[in-house]
């Protein structure tokens, strides 16, 4: 478990050191700071190996570039609200249907 958030030059290296694991055909590591969706991207190289796509590549680096610039996190959040507010919904019996009670 992590003590404090990577500085952004560790969650570079830690990225890269990622990428080239993926890219080689072997796992990615949790806890590197990293977040959902580049790890996500990372897997999606890991699944392709031996056929990594510059497309891959592309699509992790900007998986990557949305963590640094707040992108992911926004897009996380603004769908955490709509869960939300479509639940809520659905609890009030607006959506149609009510939440199912357990």
């Amino acid at each position: 478990m992590r003590k404090r958030h990577p500085t952004e030059d560790e969650l570079r290296l830690a990225f890269e050191v990622e990428l080239a694991s993926a890219a080689a055909g072997g796992g990615v590591r949790t806890e590197t700071g990293l977040d959902t969706r580049t790890e996500n991207a990372l897997l999606d190289i890991v699944m392709a190996f031996p056929v990594v796509s510059q497309q891959l590549i592309d699509a992790a680096r900007a998986a990557f570039a949305g963590q640094l610039d707040g992108t992911n996190a926004e897009q996380s959040r603004a769908l955490l609200a709509r869960l939300i507010e479509e639940h809520n919904r659905r609890a009030a019996g607006e959506g149609g249907q009510k939440a199912p009670r357990n």
